[in-house]
């Protein structure tokens, strides 16, 4: 007999990546392949909540791709699905805000979410 309750992870959201994803209409969530994060795979949940806060919204894990760096992951995810509301080369400027270059070299998870609910 097999475990059928899925593993839950919790990791926080900037307000803006937040309200995309709540809404549905964000379906790719853009993360450095952190050792933590290595083992995360389809039918696992994610609770996102914006730091300091007590929001947040599940999501269901449909499918983790691992790409060498982030602008292979816009290229073979779709910008639009990372972040409907911003170009492709604002995409990248803002993910490489978010995580410097040698943050990039561990490489890119496209982790493709579901909105529960």
């Amino acid at each position: 007999m097999s475990n059928t309750t899925p593993r839950v992870r919790e990791l926080n959201l900037y307000r803006q990546y937040f309200d995309l994803v709540a809404a549905g209409t964000k379906t790719i969530e853009v993360r450095v392949k952190y050792p933590h994060l290595a083992d995360l795979a389809a039918g696992d949940v994610i609770r996102f909540r914006i730091k300091g806060t007590d929001e947040t919204c599940e999501v269901e894990v449909k499918r983790v791709t691992e790409y060498t760096d982030f602008e292979a992951l816009l290229v073979g995810e779709g910008p639009a699905n990372v972040n409907p509301t911003a170009s492709r080369d604002e995409q990248l400027a803002n993910i490489r805000a978010i995580y410097p270059p040698e943050k990039e070299t561990l490489g890119a998870l496209a982790i493709r979410i579901e909105l529960i609910g």
